[in-house]
């Protein structure tokens, strides 16, 4: 149900369990346009009109907008969390209906499934985005063309990815808080990531074993790919207190990840390593099997987390959003404690749920 078109196969890397090797582009959970979802609370005062800047320029949202729609891989979730539902949302992932991650169901509530959206590598769907009459539309954490965000500036304002950095690197951080003062509610977002970097450091506190360790995170995609200092999956493990390997940031330079020669396989051999994979007993083997990587003690001493990337932790993980965090963190933070214990007979299991 993941596989991606040729075409699309880099938009997945980027965009995450996108890495899935495929978007099935499933319409499931998908719900009528007529009316917009209802806020739990109104724009804090003097809150608009609001400029915000992006690689594409600036953009002026006038007024609290009423009318959502994301394009980008989560921006939807801090939409959810600073209580607001989108019309429209796009679907990365697939299966999960109004592509609303069960991560994010709590902030849901009752209200109405999103019109969930396909970008299968051709950009978004702009008839069918227009059909939904926004009022706004964010594409914060996105890889959006000038080309595209022209287009989708005719049907309302846009709020693209930022100028600096590469695309798809947006910090959840920065996402929430420019997502909050596009919704007017800047002070509840800044709430909302001081909250989720809270259960972080607790986390990180409780494990101090953590702290200075090494460790990265990779998918077997074309031999074998790493992600950079500039991802989100990445900036996990460094505020957990991992070290990322040293040189990962030349080997990736200026993008989120980057495929390693067979030269470069010592940049696996950390005292923690999370393997985003399709199956995880099979491609733990094929990995294994490999002549380089099969030697590293990264390999031979157990410590390894395999994440399959379908499951709905494996999405999560490379979701990456103020709601998903907690969820990840919670089921992550177990698996990195096993494989980090220095006792290769300890099993790292998946998550029970």
């Amino acid at each position: 149900m993941f596989r991606l078109l040729p075409r699309t196969r880099l938009i997945a890397v980027a965009a995450s369990a996108l890495l899935l090797f495929g978007a099935a582009a499933c319409g499931s959970g998908e719900s009528s346009d007529k009316s917009a979802p209802a806020s739990d609370s109104s724009a804090e005062k003097g809150a608009f009109p609001v400029t915000l800047s992006h690689k594409y320029g600036t953009t002026t949202v006038e007024a609290e907008p009423k009318r959502i729609v994301t394009v980008g891989l989560s921006d939807q979730d801090a939409v959810l969390a600073l209580g607001k539902v989108p019309v429209g949302t796009t679907e990365w992932l697939g299966g999960f209906k109004g592509a609303i991650g069960p991560w994010a169901k709590d902030a849901l509530g009752d209200k109405p499934l999103p019109t969930v959206l396909h970008d299968n590598g051709t950009g978004p769907q702009v008839e069918k985005i227009a059909s939904l009459r926004p009022d706004l539309i964010l594409a914060l954490y996105s890889g959006l063309t000038k080309d595209q965000y022209r287009t989708l500036s005719k049907i309302a304002p846009v709020v693209a990815q930022p100028e600096d950095g590469p695309d798809w690197s947006i910090s959840w951080q920065d996402q929430t808080e420019q997502i909050g003062k596009a919704l007017g509610r800047p002070e509840e977002a800044g709430k909302l990531v001081a909250k989720t970097e809270k259960h972080i450091a607790d986390a990180a506190a409780a494990h101090p074993e953590f702290k200075g360790a090494s460790a990265v995170m990779a998918t077997p995609y074309e031999g074998m790919y790493v992600y950079g200092p500039q991802d989100n999956r990445s900036r996990l493990l460094s505020s957990l207190g991992f070290t990322l390997p040293a040189g990962l940031d030349k080997v990736v330079g200026d993008a989120f990840g980057a495929n390693i020669s067979k030269e470069r396989t010592d940049l696996l051999d950390t005292d923690a390593i999370v393997w985003i994979v399709t199956d995880p007993a099979k491609d733990e083997k094929k990995l294994h099997a490999d002549p380089l990587y099969g030697k590293l003690d990264v390999a031979e001493q157990g410590r390894e987390v395999m994440v399959e990337e379908s499951s709905h932790f494996g999405s999560a993980v490379s979701f990456v959003s103020p709601l998903s965090l907690p969820y990840t963190v919670d089921r992550l933070v177990p698996q990195l404690t096993a494989a980090v214990d220095g006792k290769p007979a300890t099993k790292v299991s998946a998550p029970a749920s």
